[in-house]
């Protein structure tokens, strides 16, 4: 993958975390896309969601991300707060798991699942 690959989507994964959502995805199943969204809520405002479902329940109103087969999908409002997020993962035993860096993000939780706009 490019880096002018990597620019021309809206919400962009780390190497490091395609790797895990393809982990997750094969335990769960193999037609299934990852929903990115946000919802009112959290510390901050608003909350991230994050989720598996199957490829069917994509619409046209939802905005599609490919990588090399792989699918991440947001519907469009929610796409508005996320546009140019990366989504990373690490595995370190403290603070570890996926995180979000948010362009459009003027204030994060300390926990880093939550922001405001």
């Amino acid at each position: 993958m490019t880096q002018a690959q990597v620019s021309q989507r809206g919400i962009q994964l780390s190497e490091a975390a395609l790797q895990q959502v393809k982990r997750l995805q094969n335990s769960q199943g193999s037609d299934l896309c990852l929903r990115v969204g946000v919802r009112q809520g959290g510390c901050s405002g608003m909350s991230y969601m994050m989720d598996f479902e199957d490829a069917s329940k994509i619409t046209p109103e939802d905005e599609v991300f490919d990588y090399d087969g792989f699918k991440i999908v947001c519907d469009r409002k929610s796409l508005l707060y996320l546009y140019g997020l990366m989504l990373d993962y690490s595995d370190a035993m403290i603070g570890g798991g996926f995180q979000f860096t948010n362009p459009n993000a003027n204030q994060t939780c300390g926990c880093g699942k939550s922001f405001g706009v």
